[in-house]
């Protein structure tokens, strides 16, 4: 499909300039309250939550809502606190993780990200990601390409890459690794290093050239991948289910639960 088809009366550039200050607004709320004595609650599913969660995803809300005021936002503490749109029948709809890797935020790791993707037909068409403690910015548009800024030094264009001679660069999560199901996965291929990283900067490493493969089993909801595969599918990778190598959807349940996927760097099949 075309993608200025997919996109129609968006345009990447008018989200770029439209979003970016809110980005950057949620960045620094959240990361005053990374560097202060902050205190750390307990959702009712046990996974931790901070004032910087609820900050970001205010601020990161109020401007989607002023991009596109009919579209539905989906957003993690939103949705935590009950607020669960239906999109089922909706063309397009955002998805926001405010502060992707809470553990990483509360174990001071400075893996910790800010992420905002659009869907649209099922598909994540566009995102941005942003790293507060690092100023690493990433922002990607199926069709349009990626880029990377880091703190105020210039737009760089990113790719994914092939899988170089020496061996794939397998990234896994720090938190969430299954070393038998990665193992099966990749049985036969030929691997280089594995690198532990936390967020969604593991795809951003793979769409700027840097790892080949993250392999993904334990459990993810829709905003913590949606942003991520847009820009690596925007670099020319891709984020397919691990079971049926078939392209990561979204709005696939009313919970925004993921199956295992994989996302690759640059494939010699098409993905569908």
């Amino acid at each position: 499909m075309n993608p200025a088809a997919l996109f129609g009366p968006f345009t990447p550039k008018g989200l770029e300039e439209a979003l970016l200050p809110a980005v950057s607004e949620a960045g620094a709320a959240a990361l005053a309250i990374y560097q202060s004595d902050f205190a750390v609650e307990r959702k009712t599913d046990s996974s931790p939550v901070t004032e910087a969660d609820r900050k970001a995803e205010a601020i990161l809300s109020a401007a989607l809502k002023e991009v596109r005021p009919r579209l539905p936002i989906v957003a993690e503490e939103a949705i935590s606190a009950g607020e669960i749109p239906d999109v089922s029948r909706v063309p397009a709809f955002w998805l926001v993780d405010p502060v992707d890797g809470t553990k990483e935020f509360v174990g001071r790791t400075g893996e910790w990200t800010l992420n905002i993707g659009l869907v649209v037909k099922g598909r994540a068409i566009f995102g941005i990601i942003f790293a507060p403690v690092t100023g690493e910015l990433y922002v990607g548009a199926l069709g349009y390409g990626a880029w990377r800024q880091i703190g105020a030094g210039p737009r760089v264009n990113i790719s994914a890459r092939r899988a170089p001679r020496e061996g794939l660069s397998v990234i896994v999560s720090r938190r969430h690794g299954d070393d038998e199901k990665v193992t099966s996965l990749l049985s036969g291929k030929l691997l280089n290093e594995q690198v532990i990283s936390g967020s969604s900067l593991k795809f951003c490493r793979i769409a700027e050239g840097r790892a080949d493969v993250y392999p993904r089993f334990g459990p993810t909801s829709e905003w913590d991948t949606c942003a991520g595969q847009a820009i690596l599918e925007a670099a020319g990778g891709s984020v397919v289910q691990a079971d049926t190598d078939r392209r990561l959807a979204y709005a696939k349940r009313r919970d925004f639960l993921n199956p295992p996927f994989v996302a690759w760097g640059v494939r010699g099949r098409k993905v569908v």
